[in-house]
């Protein structure tokens, strides 16, 4: 949470209500939470994918994963095609990613996780579940009916989510964990050219308003997680093809098939 001055504070603690007030009592905020309902321990005890963005998917053979419970990351979409199958879901929380791919987000045919603040640029639609990411604390929810905190990284709401279908173990691919662009963290930028931090050239082409990655907020989002799972002996481990991350357990992806 954000440091304000008191008056500052006030607002935004009357802010966080009337959005909470908001998600309970209207249509589209009960229906989220009716969704998140049914959801709750859905998949308990099985095994789940989290596709990251990155460089590596395209070393990844990425056709082991047809039946396999998969979590689908901001534009991942755009792979669709070519895999001839889409993810069981689809995670996006970056306002910026929502404006500029309204469209194309709501047309993907999965279920499809967004914030509640999206709804503004989103139609209604029965595939699409509202989770409130507005006013978190820093923590992991195992339980997404509540509040679910960014931890800087789209990533970690996938991992929060997870928990709370019930899935045992989280296998974590393309989450390179390293970005070439370099800059202020959470500063928005406007791409120039081609895109050498994701799987795709055009996933943030040229003209496209990104935000640069905050890794070391990440880092300690990704411990909480690790610690959460492991309390409950579930277990988190990352099968990312050459990524920098450190914080859970290396396996080689080939060995999990």
């Amino acid at each position: 949470m954000l440091e304000h001055s008191p008056v500052e504070e006030i607002k935004y603690r009357l802010h966080c209500i009337k959005q909470n007030v908001l998600y309970r009592t209207t249509s589209t905020g009960r229906e989220s939470l009716r969704a998140l309902d049914s959801l709750k321990n859905a998949h308990r005890g099985k095994r789940c994918f989290i596709l990251g963005n990155g460089p590596s998917l395209r070393q990844t053979d990425l056709t082991r994963l047809r039946g396999e419970f998969t979590f689908g990351l901001n534009r991942i979409y755009m792979l669709f095609p070519e895999l001839g199958f889409t993810t069981s879901y689809l995670v996006t929380v970056n306002q910026l990613v929502i404006d500029q791919c309204a469209a194309e987000l709501a047309s993907v045919s999965t279920t499809k996780f967004f914030p509640w603040t999206a709804r503004k640029v989103l139609p209604n639609a029965s595939d699409i579940v509202y989770i409130r990411d507005h006013c978190a604390r820093l923590q992991f929810t195992t339980d997404a009916r509540r509040t679910l905190w960014s931890g800087a990284t789209v990533t970690y709401v996938a991992m929060q989510l997870a928990y709370h279908i019930g899935f045992e173990e989280v296998i974590l691919i393309g989450v390179d964990h390293s970005f070439t662009t370099q800059g202020k963290p959470h500063s928005t930028v406007v791409s120039e050219g081609d895109d050498p931090n994701h799987f795709a050239s055009n996933y943030f082409g040229r003209g496209f308003k990104w935000q640069l990655p905050d890794l070391e907020t990440s880092e300690i989002a990704y411990r909480m997680a690790r610690t959460a799972f492991e309390s409950d002996g579930r277990k988190i481990v990352d099968a990312t093809i050459g990524g920098k991350l450190t914080v859970f357990q290396k396996v080689d992806y080939t060995s999990l098939f």
